[in-house]
This record gives C-alpha cells, sequence and structure tokens, in this order.
C-alpha cells in the first residue's frame, strides 16, 4: 500500500543539481500524505449485513517526516502500525485530529528545521507529538514548545502508537475484515511511489567518528535477521515494486553483531551477512541499490555480485552497479581527526579494483569541507583525491556545529567565509568530472525507469542504473507514447549530456 506524496520544501533535483542533497533529504510535510481511504467516514455493519444509519468519523492522523530516508522508513512503519489500528492519514493540519512530526537532528540546520516544523503544526493543528532523532533532546523541545503532548527518540514505534491512541483514542472496529485494513502485508504502508521502495537491514552504528552523533541518537548496530529482510524484500516485489534501495547507518557492517547468524529463508540456510544478502536480494529479479557502504575490503566480492547479475537480466534485474560510499573526507589529517574508519591511500586503490570488476558501476559519496582543523593544504590533498577518484556523484556540506558531537572542542575552527569559498570549489571541480563522465555515456543504450510522465511536454523523466532517487540526476525520454507507463523499464540510447542529467529519444 502506498501513499502518494510530495515535497514543496525540496527542490526539484533538476533545478538545484543532486550535489546539494548531501544528506539524502527525504522530507514529507503533512500536505504530502494522501489518505488511505477516498472517503472520511465509515459506516458500521449490521450483523445482518445491513448498514447502520449511524456513521463514526474515522480518527486522521497528520504527519510531518524530516531527515534520510532511515526516519522515512520509520514513519512508514508507524503509519503502518496505525492503519491497522483503523487510524487514516490526513492530508492538512485542518483535518488531522493530531499531527506526529519525525524530526532529525543531525546538523544544526536539520535541528532548527525540526523545531520550527513542531511549531508549524502546534499553530495549525495544536495536538503534536514528537519523535525522531530530535526526540532525544526532549528538554529543548519541550523548552521552545510547551504544548507538544509527547515526545519520544528514534524508531519508538510502540511509543509513538501507545501516545496516539491515548490523546486519539482508535476506532471501534465496524466490521470483521475491511480490506483497507487486513490487506496489509510485510510491505506496510509506504510513503514512496509504488514502483520504488527503501528497506532499512539495520539501526545504529559502532563507529564513532567526531562529527556524527548517531550512536547517541540510535544506538550501536543492531541488524534484522536475513528472513525478515528477505520476507519484506519478496512481499515488496509482490507489491509491484521494481527497485528496493538498501540502507543503514553501516550497510557493509550488516549482521556483525549477529555473528552472522543463520536463518532459514524459502527452505534454504542462509547468514545474516552483507554479501549473503545481496546475494540473495539480487536473486529477486528487480533492481537493488545499496546505500552507506563503508569500503571494506569484503565489498569487493559484492561488486563482483553486481557484475554477474546485472549482465544474466540485461540491465531490468539483480544487484545495481551502484556504490553510495560516505568518504567525508581523502586528507589523512582530516580523517584522523575525524576518526574514520577508512584512509584515503586505500580507497583509491579499491576504486580502481571495483571499476575493473565492473566497469559500468557508479559511485556515488559526500564530502565534509571546513572542518576543524582542516588546512589549504588538507583541502588540496581533497581536492587532488578528486580528480583521481572521478567520483560520478558527488554531494558536499561545509561543517556545522552538532550539539554533542565531540568535533565541536576541535582546536582551530575554520571561518564559515572560508568553509563556503572551499564548498564552491570543490562543487567546481565535481561538477567537471560530473560532465565529463557523463559525455561518455552519449551515443549508448541503457535501461532506465520511469519515475514520472510529463504530459504536456510528452516527456518520461526517469532514473538510470546510476541514480538514486530524489539525490542523484535523471534521464528524460522525449517523444513518448501512450504505452509509456510510471514503473515501467524502458531501452533508450543517450543522445545528450548536461553536468548532471541523460537525454534520449524515445524508439518504442
Amino acid at each position: 500500500m502506498s501513499v502518494q506524496t510530495f515535497n514543496p520544501k525540496n527542490p526539484n533535483p533538476s533545478e538545484v543539481g543532486y550535489h546539494h542533497k548531501a544528506n539524502h533529504n527525504q522530507n514529507r510535510t503533512i500536505d504530502q500524505s494522501g489518505d488511505l481511504s477516498n472517503s472520511p467516514l465509515m459506516s458500521i455493519t449490521k450483523p445482518d449485513g445491513g448498514v447502520s444509519s449511524e456513521i463514526v468519523k474515522t480518527p486522521k492522523v497528520g504527519f510531518v517526516s524530516l531527515g534520510c530516508p532511515k526516519a522515512l522508513v520509520d514513519s512508514e512503519r508507524i503509519i503502518t502500525e496505525l492503519t491497522k489500528e483503523g487510524y487514516q492519514v490526513a492530508k492538512d493540519y485542518d483535518g488531522a485530529d493530531l499531527v506526529v512530526v519525525n524530526t532529525c537532528g543531525f546538523i544544526e540546520s536539520a535541528v532548527q528545521e525540526s523545531l520550527d516544523a513542531i511549531g508549524e503544526a502546534i499553530t495549525k493543528n495544536g495536538k503534536v507529538i514528537v519523535t525522531g532523532c530530535l526526540g532525544k533532546d526532549a528538554e529543548k523541545i519541550r523548552t521552545m514548545h510547551p504544548a507538544v503532548l509527547a515526545v519520544t527518540g528514534a524508531h519508538a514505534y510502540d511509543e509513538v502508537v501507545k501516545a496516539v491512541t491515548h490523546h486519539v483514542p482508535k476506532p471501534k472496529k465496524s466490521k470483521t475484515y475491511d480490506p483497507k485494513i487486513d490487506l496489509i502485508n510485510d510491505a506496510g504502508v509506504k510513503l514512496t511511489p509504488a514502483h520504488y521502495a527503501y528497506v532499512k537491514i539495520s539501526e545504529g552504528c559502532n563507529h564513532r567518528c567526531t562529527f556524527c552523533i548517531i550512536p547517541s541518537l540510535r544506538g550501536d548496530l543492531v541488524s534484522r535477521t536475513i528472513d525478515s529482510v528477505m520476507n519484506e524484500a519478496v512481499a515488496l516485489k509482490k507489491a509491484g515494486v521494481k527497485e528496493l534501495l538498501i540502507i543503514s547507518q553501516d550497510t557493509s557492517a550488516y549482521g556483525v553483531d549477529l555473528k552472522y547468524k543463520m536463518a532459514f529463508w524459502q527452505g534454504e540456510p542462509i547468514r545474516s551477512k552483507f554479501f549473503d544478502m545481496c546475494q540473495a536480494l539480487a536473486r529477486l529479479g528487480i533492481w537493488v541499490r545499496l546505500h552507506y557502504v563503508y569500503p571494506y575490503p569484503h565489498v569487493d566480492d559484492v561488486v563482483q555480485i553486481m557484475a554477474d547479475s546485472m549482465k544474466a537480466s540485461g540491465g531490468t534485474g539483480g544487484l545495481l552497479p551502484y556504490l553510495d560510499i560516505p568518504f567525508q573526507h581523502a586528507s589523512p589529517s582530516v580523517l584522523k581527526a575525524m576518526k574514520r574508519p577508512a584512509m584515503s591511500e586505500n580507497t583509491l586503490e579499491r576504486i580502481a579494483k571495483w571499476r575493473e570488476i565492473c566497469p559500468d558501476i557508479v559511485i556515488r559519496s559526500t564530502f565534509v569541507v571546513g572542518f576543524p582543523g582542516e588546512t589549504e593544504e588538507d583541502f588540496l590533498y581533497l581536492l587532488d583525491w578528486l580528480k583521481k577518484a572521478r567520483l560520478d556523484r558527488v554531494g558536499c556540506f561545509t561543517y556545522s556545529h552538532i550539539d554533542g558531537a565531540v568535533a565541536n572542542d576541535l582546536p582551530n575552527p575554520v571561518p564559515e567565509s572560508i568553509k563556503q569559498e572551499r564548498y564552491e570549489r570543490f562543487m567546481a571541480v565535481a561538477q567537471a568530472i560530473s560532465e565529463e563522465k557523463l559525455q561518455e555515456k552519449v551515443g549508448r543504450t541503457m535501461v532506465v525507469l520511469v519515475d514520472e510522465i510529463d504530459a504536456d511536454e510528452n516527456i518520461a523523466i526517469c532514473r538510470s542504473h546510476g541514480d538514486a532517487p530524489d539525490i542523484d540526476g535523471h534521464v528524460y525520454v522525449d517523444n513518448i507514447d501512450e504505452t509509456v507507463k510510471v514503473g515501467q523499464f524502458l531501452t533508450v540510447t543517450i543522445d545528450e549530456a548536461s553536468e548532471y542529467d541523460l537525454f534520449a529519444s524515445f524508439a518504442g
């Protein structure tokens, strides 16, 4: 089941460029959540099968979901549980009996955005429950917004549902069977379009990077068992999903906490391990995209799965040759100050090996400039590394203060003006590389997935294996006909390229 969404606060990626979306922002405002029912009312079925004249208003809950895809998955789970209890999702503040704000607390600007969203919800509705990463700082939330009804931390599904049912009692069961509720399967309710979905395989992180507070917000690594992951993946495929986006805080560490526990799936033993999971997902026959992968040596074996599975499927199924790796920096001194688990010398060798194994692989990463203590020499080292690495998709953001981060106490902070100047220099290099690499694709044939149809312009807005939704570029296919539908795979030949996007013609 999918809830159609639209995000007016997120600019169109084609207008601002994917490179600005360093945090994989998946914000969903309240007016982006559609109702799960066409009617705000439900009738009460009599024992004899008739319908009572008594009409009961179905309670509605509004949602504002801020932050990364991991938070979006949390919102999906909460909505799924509330839907099972008989609640509906409101389209606006006025139509909601209560509003849940799922917050982000990763960087200072995200904290302010979350606080502003809470204030807006209180002003426009009055009854607000706060959850998510910022919920860990309940005192700050209550000091600024004392009217909030309840505050919970991240992935506190049961607590949120309990708070909602306390302030807006759940509806009485009107009949023994309701297809809108009883047919919700393991896929749950989704806030993404029907043809792609996020699957969160673990929570938390074991690293202690000095600029990050995720472990304090979401705890240490806690992986789902492999059978749980695969059951959800299969349910999503059966629901019509064509692309799975695998997310966590450290995807390549999946299963470490479980000591790679063995489970049975479809009658076969399978370990809760990164390689085994990728191998199983690659056999589903749909696109599978990996996010937040640390460049550990065992990733080499997974890249081989990418090369083999995509070749076997002709591009319409398998583990996509796409790696989203948060390198963050390249200078050894900055990486040491960040306490990152990988060093730049090794990553250049690893990237070269991945491209040798799978020439079509697309590598995406994010970087921080202006980290405390970063010198001009460190920054020039990063620029030189980027030119050698020639990454396909690059995001960047300037370092900002994060309450609770160890990096706040590091010496030699970089002035804001220098941070911005380095950001602009970095992105100029990244953009030039992107343009060069996309020009290399002109004349090539590739498989793309249709995300949207622009009927006025007669264009299909698509993505290739190298484009994750919302954060990367697009493939614009013109002169389409009525046979082209959203969620469909097309085989196209690339005619032109820009800095971030590709353009192709529909051949039928």
